[in-house]
Formats: C-alpha cells, structure tokens, sequence
C-alpha cells in the first residue's frame, strides 16, 4: 500500500503528495474516516483524487494510502433486489448504521458475507471430473447455479482474468455465502461464488451480434413507430414535467428484459424516494411476482456527493454486463445523464481544466461514448446470446435539444425519443414528438415485425407519413381555419387525431391499454389507415365527410385500445367487418350515382 499526505483540497477533488508510484483510476482511502476516492491524474509524485463521499472536515496532511487497485464492484449471487449508491454501498444497510443521512466514512458489504445460497454444481462438468477428465478452466465455463430469485438464477462462471490451468475441485452441492470457493484451479486458484471487476474497463464477450431483436416495450409509439433493438441505444430528452422519468417506469416495468437496472444520478430526493417506494409495490407481469426479483436500483439523488454521479453510470452498466454475460437481455435505465455531465462538469472545474461548450469538458462526447459503448447484443464467453439496452435519459434545460449533452448524445445512439412539452401539458402521454423522433433499429427490426405482421414497414410508413401531412396542414388551419380546406384534406386532420388519440396515447392506468401486445398494435393502426383509405375513395366518388363522421365507427376506432384485450382476435375481426360494411355501403351508394 503506498501512502500519502493531502496538500490541496478543492470540493470532492484533493491533492496528495506521495502517491507518484500508484496507478491511474486506482481506489485511495483518505483521512481517518478512509473516504473512497479515485486517482484520475497522475503528475510526478502528486496525484489528483477525486472523493466519492462528503469529505467536509477534511484537513490538509492527513493521510491518502492507495489500495493498489482499481474501482471495482463485487459481483455474485445477491445483487438482485438490492438498493446500491454510486460506488455499490447497500443504502438499506447504510440508513441501519447512521439512519436517514449517511455519516461519511459508512461502510457496508455490497453482499451479505452470512447468506447462504444453495449452489448446484454443473451436471456435465461435475461428471467430467469424476471420470477424471481434464477440463481447462476457460473464461466463461460455467462452474454451477444459484437461484437467486424466482426469476432470475445466477451462474457462477470462470471469471475472464483467470489464469490458465484446469479444473481442479467442484465444490459439491451445498449452501455458500459469496466467498465461498465454487471450484480450483490446479495452478492454486479459487475462484468464489463472488468475483471482483473494474468498473471502467468492459467485460469481455466472444462476438457481437446485430441488433435485429426488438425490445418490445408494450408501448405503441415506441414499439412500432420508432422501436429500439435489443442491445440498442436510445435517449429520452425532455424539459421538466415531460414524462422522461415516467417513460422509464413504463418501460421497466412492461419491456421484455430479463434484468432491470434503473440508475437515478443526480435526480432530486423525492422523486427517488417515490422509485425506491413504487418499485418494490410493481408487479411483474410476466409472473405476477415483484418487479424487484429482477430489478437492481442504484440510487445518486442531488444531494449526494457530486463525484459518486460521475461512477454511478459504470458501476450500472457493469452490473449489467455481468448478467448478460450470464445470458441474459438487461436494461440499463439512467436518469439522467444530463446530471452526470453536470458532475463531470463540476469536477472538471475543480482540477482547473480548460472548459468548452457551455463549461463542459472537452472529454464529454468521449466519456458518453464508452458510456453507451458498452450497449450491444453478444454472443457471450460462454456461448450464450445476452445484450444490454441503454435507455438514457436528457434533461436539457429549458426543454432546449441544441445544448451540449443532447447533441453529443444523438451522435452515440441510434433511437431518439424526443419528449414535447405541448403533448405533456395537453396530458398525452408517453409525449413522444412523432416529428422530433426518430430510430435507426427500423430496418433491422423489420424482418421479426414482419413475422407478427407482414404489413408491418407499410402501415407504419403510411401513418407517419399522413402525421406530416397533418403537421403542413394544421399551419394552414391556424390561418384561415379547418373549414376552408377540401374534404379529402379535412380527412386527414381527423384520422390524424384517431391516431393520436386511438393509438400513439396510452393510458398507464388502464388495465386493458397499459400495455398492448405487438400483433394487436399493428392490427390498430391497421384498422385506422383502411378506414382513412376507405373513406378518401368514398370522398373522391362524391361523398360529403359529414357522411364519414357520422358513422359510429369513428368514435370506436379511438377506443378500439381500451375497448378490446389483447388476446381478443375476434373483436378486432368483429369490427374491421363492421367498418367495411358501413363504408362500403357508403361506397357502392355513390359509385352507383356516379354510373348513372
């Protein structure tokens, strides 16, 4: 252990003379209440350390002793469920040492070191080594199991820094706690049900695959609109009281990922205190079980130390990457990373860096790169297929998409979902923009959509395409007024408004239209785009549009969503036949009068 003293104290960042001979990024203990800190510059003898926890009455001369290595978080059976601040301290252990404000110098054991798991050795390696076979000891073998939860089992794995040997001992069946040795390794290694890793450096996986697997969220304007892949990138930008953090929980809670992180850096206290209280309550709905048996929450709220913002996104997605290295599709929610820039922005100007756009440092677009980077849907070590998804929410300020993190944000990911506020105050939710928005995961989804619906890219393309045309002729409205435009133009506005309000806005407490399965939203936008059809051809023979809008199928388009469950076929067969019957009656009406 190398030893220092302090010589500067700026905020969370200090100076300690001594520490020339340690290595960048490793972990520093400072002072008498040993405060984590991290060496993020390195000039001659002296180092830069940036501390993750409150360090007031810190003074200059105490000591700084590095640990010899770098930040790192325990992973093993037992993170599920759990509650972590930024550096992986368990927060409910914490609020039981020092009650509702953490002292600094708290510590607590990421994993219970006196649970017990029940650990069931691998069938096929455990004969092996009873034949007396060799088996070499190659990252990503999988050692035996662990029922974490009932959702989730982890497998306890040959970690990738290994050294190369063979399989020694596997430890029989039988309870361990997260030191517990699960196997050898004939050059004297043990590797335990809990393995440390750098939260900086990427857990390595044997070949990345193409995102050609939806994320299916249950949310119609995501899923066929603008969808994300799995293993995709996407960002939520949005100003104050837009929906960003409501998005997420919907998301969470109703997408196909076997693993959820939700990582709150820097969002205000009560808001996490609500995600803290709600999401323990959340039922999963795929087993009717708590959300929480495969949710891990990470928890940096505002008035926390600044720095512990700047680690808690690494710290996430490592989580993550540990899990899907197990074979599982996680998402990574973080809100927001507009609050982790301004950390970086915080500390940048402690350490007296030369500032660019708007005082952030020059490295920002670089440090969201390896941030999203680490997104991707791989074929892992172990020959499984696993992914993780970054969902990352924007808080610009004052709703304004020029600003620095939003820009360099767009050029690391490939789905945006841009929040508007006129559709938040107007109480449509999720409020995604149709215009702002965009992804790029279309056309490598568009082979999986087609196979719950061929005309999927079609109806798709037609409704945006219509929302556009509705976006030109609403300008047009404002002047002179919806009345003075044709009929066939004036069919535009109102099926754009039955797309709007019957299929893009979702009501979160509606049993039936909280979520909605993939083959009935295309089916629904379907039904909208054959009745606008159906109706621009009975308007070209003659018809007035009082004629269409007096039908009743309009008013039952819109509620078409809430109106039929989602394994119910036949109801939305029931009234596509009513539609057509009515519509083409009003059509052979006027076809007929135009022949005669």
């Amino acid at each position: 252990m190398i030893k220092g003293q302090v010589m500067r104290i700026s905020g969370p960042i200090i100076r300690a003379r001594g520490l020339g001979g340690a290595g960048l990024f490793d972990v520093v203990e400072v002072g008498e209440k040993r405060l984590i800190g991290e060496i993020v510059r390195l000039e001659s003898s002296e180092a830069v350390v940036q501390v993750y926890e409150d360090d007031t009455g810190l003074m200059i001369g105490a000591e700084a002793a590095s640990t010899g290595r770098p930040l790192s978080v325990l992973l093993g059976p037992g993170l599920i469920g759990t509650i972590y601040d930024g550096i992986q301290r368990p927060l409910e252990v914490l609020f039981n040492q020092s009650g509702a404000f953490m002292e600094s110098g708290s510590r607590g054991e990421p994993l219970d070191p006196d649970r017990k798991w029940p650990f069931v050795p691998d069938p096929v390696l455990a004969d092996k080594l009873a034949k007396g076979e060799k088996v070499p000891a190659k990252p990503g073998l999988i050692l035996g199991t662990v029922k974490e939860t009932e959702s989730i089992t982890c497998k306890i794995m040959v970690p990738p820094a290994v050294k190369a040997g063979n399989i020694a001992f596997l430890a029989p069946l039988g309870e361990l706690n997260a030191q517990g040795v699960a196997a050898g390794i004939d050059s004297g290694e043990e590797i335990p049900l809990a393995q440390w890793w750098p939260v900086r450096i990427p857990r390595p996986n044997a070949e990345r695959l193409p995102p050609e697997m939806p994320l299916v969220t249950g949310q119609r304007v995501i899923d066929v609109f603008f969808p994300l892949s799995k293993g995709g990138t996407a960002a939520i930008p949005g100003g104050f009281g837009t929906g960003k953090t409501m998005t997420q929980h919907a998301i969470a809670k109703w997408c196909d990922a076997d693993v959820i992180i939700y990582i709150g850096c820097g969002e205000r206290g009560n808001e996490m205190t609500d995600v803290l209280t709600e999401f323990p309550h959340l039922v999963d709905p795929r087993n009717g079980r708590s959300l929480m048996e495969r949710t891990i929450l990470i928890a940096n709220t505002s008035n926390m130390p600044v720095a512990a913002r700047e680690v808690s996104i690494y710290t996430g997605v490592t989580l993550a990457e540990f899990y899907r290295d197990m074979g599982y599709h996680v998402a990574i929610m973080a809100d927001s990373t507009s609050r982790w820039a301004e950390a970086l922005r915080e500390l940048s100007g402690r350490m007296e860096e030369m500032p660019a756009e708007e005082g952030f440092p020059a490295y920002l677009p670089t440090r969201l790169a390896e941030f999203y980077e680490r997104a991707g849907r791989v074929k892992t070590l172990s020959g499984s297929e696993g992914s993780v998804s970054i969902i990352g929410a924007v808080s610009p300020p004052g709703g304004d998409f020029s600003e620095p993190v939003t820009q360099h944000t767009k050029r690391f990911i490939r789905c945006f979902w841009a929040l508007d506020r006129d559709l938040a105050n107007a109480r449509h939710y999720p409020a995604i923009s149709w215009i702002d928005s965009y992804s790029e995961y279309a056309d490598e989804v568009k082979p999986w959509w087609e196979k719950v619906d061929p005309q999927w890219a079609a109806v798709r393309q037609s409704a945006l395409d219509l929302l556009k045309k509705e976006q030109r002729l609403a300008e047009i409205v404002r002047l002179i007024g919806p009345d003075a435009l044709p009929d066939d133009q004036r069919l535009v506005l109102i099926t754009a408004e039955i797309v709007k309000n019957g299929f893009l806005q979702q009501n979160s407490f509606d049993e039936i239209d909280m979520y909605c399965v993939p083959a009935k939203q295309v089916r629904l936008l379907e039904l909208i785009m054959e009745f606008h059809d159906r109706a621009a051809t009975c308007i070209k023979l003659g018809a007035p549009l009082f004629k269409i809008t007096s039908l009743s199928i309009r008013e039952e388009l819109s509620r078409l969503k809430s109106g039929i469950r989602n394994d119910d076929a036949q109801g939305l067969a029931e009234f596509e036949r009513n539609m057509r019957s009515s519509l083409g009656e009003l059509e052979r009406s006027y076809r007929t009068r135009e022949m005669l």
